[in-house]
Formats: structure tokens, sequence, C-alpha cells
């Protein structure tokens, strides 16, 4: 009878471990292919800022914004009062920044984004050489004791987030998520990335960053909660952009997210 027992529990067990395991395998493999993917991260090739008035891009040395392919002179962005055009072949047209307008030059495509009161522009190259040269992210081992679940304290605000070059905006965080960890409780602050966002974004410190894993942080998603609960995964724990190119603009963690203990889980720091 026990016999009977023992074994379907053993099964549950095995499949749980497995399908657990089987998961963080395939994010795993959908994070690399959206890192090197054509316009991924890895494609950055350039950001610059635009100045009041017009800005000229092309692959001569002597414009203002230099792309690595396609006519000496490709055209310009003119910024005024907020607003963004692009001028190529006679033609002119309203990139809004962050949307998926671009402009075409070469191979390259060129997108305006807007950090604080700035206007850049961010140049994507398929060929880029931090694409050409990736060589792959270490990562911990998966454990299941670092896939937590988080009591969630409603405590809906604005927070000051602060960015790798200098500039803060605020975002709006629902609330807080209270976790324990090798037997110890901890909190941590998500916030919305967007006004329309369907997920929670962290953006955190521990004890291995700046050792282990990325000196900035890292960051990581969840569902939404339900039931005054939420699912916060390490192991998907990844590297933000800033950690593979220096043409990024990566959020910082707000200070109550600097965790007083080792997350020895997701991605390892990118060398």
């Amino acid at each position: 009878m026990l016999r009977r027992i023992i074994l379907p529990l053993v099964g549950l067990v095995l499949m749980a471990a497995t399908t657990f395991e089987d998961d963080i395998v395939a994010w795993r493999k959908q994070r690399i292919e959206r890192l090197t993917a054509d316009g991924g991260w890895l494609s950055l090739a350039g950001l610059s800022w635009l100045h009041e008035g017009v800005n000229t891009f092309g692959k001569d040395e002597k414009n203002e914004i230099v792309v690595p392919d396609g006519d000496a002179r490709a055209g310009s962005f003119e910024l005024k009062g907020g607003k963004v055009t692009v001028r190529m072949h006679g033609t002119e047209k309203e990139l809004w920044p962050d949307s998926l307008d671009f402009a075409q030059a070469g191979r390259s495509k060129l997108y305006v984004i807007k950090r604080g009161e700035k206007y850049g522009i961010r140049v994507k190259d398929p060929d880029s050489e931090y694409r050409r040269n990736f060589h792959g992210i270490e990562n911990y081992p998966a454990k299941p004791e670092y896939r937590v679940t988080a009591k969630f304290v409603a405590d809906e605000k604005q927070i000051p987030i602060l960015n790798i070059i200098g500039m803060t905006e605020p975002l709006k965080s629902p609330g807080v998520a209270v976790f324990q960890l090798h037997g110890k409780e901890y909190r941590v602050r998500p916030v919305f990335e967007t006004p329309d966002a369907k997920e929670l974004f962290y953006i955190f410190k521990d004890e291995t960053s700046g050792k282990e894993t990325y000196g900035a942080g890292r960051f990581l998603y969840s569902d939404l909660p339900q039931n005054g609960k939420v699912v916060v995964d390490f192991n998907k724990a990844y590297n933000p952009p800033c950690a593979f190119t220096p043409y990024a603009t990566c959020p910082l963690p707000p200070a109550e997210n600097k965790l007083p203990v080792r997350i020895e889980a997701g991605e390892k720091n990118y060398h």
C-alpha cells in the first residue's frame, strides 16, 4: 500500500523538476534569440543626441550623426519644438520617439528616442561589432528555490528611476513584493515599464553585483499579482543592454531594490 502511494509521488516530483528545468532552458533560448536578432540590443551601433534645429546624418565623418553604411550625406533630422522630422531624398516624415518608426541609411535603421527632455537618434546595424563578437552568456545553474512566491503589498506611487547616463524619470510602482529566501525576508519594488504595461518590471542589485554579476544590476519581469501573490523567478534575472553595448540608456535600481543577499541565479556578468 505504501509503495503505491510513494511511487506516484516520486513521479510527480520528477515531473515538476523536469518542467521547471525545461521552462528555464526554453526561456534562455528565447532570450538569446531576442538579443542576437537583427534589431536586437546587440545591433546597437550608435547613439547621438539631437540639438534644436537641423542635424545631418550619413557615412561621412563630417555629419553630426555618423552611420556605418549608406550615402555620405544621407539626410537630416530636424528637432523643433519637441517634434523630430527626417528629411531624405526630397521627402520628409515625422518620427515618433520610442516607437517602431525609423529612417533607413544603407543597412542601418535610425530610431528616435526621448530621455527626460532630450531627444536622440539610436542607430541599429545588423553587422554591429557587438553582434558579430557575441560569445554567449554564462548562467548560474537553475534552482527551484530562487523561484519564489511573494506576498504583494499594494503601495502605489511614482518613484524616480535614475538611468546610466544620469537622467531621472518617474515610473509608476503598484507596490512591493515581499519574499522569503534562505530563511530571511526581503522586499523588492517593481515598476510599470510603460503606462500600458501588462507585467511587472524589477530593476535590482544584490551582493553578487559587481562580482559574478553585472555591477549596475539586473532586470527581471513577472506576471501581475493575483490574489495578493506574485511569482518572482530570479532564475530569469538577466543583464541589461548596457552590459553588452555602450549605446543603451539603462535604468538603475532604486535604493530599496539593493538586496542584502546573494542572488545566485540568472545571468552572470558578460565579459
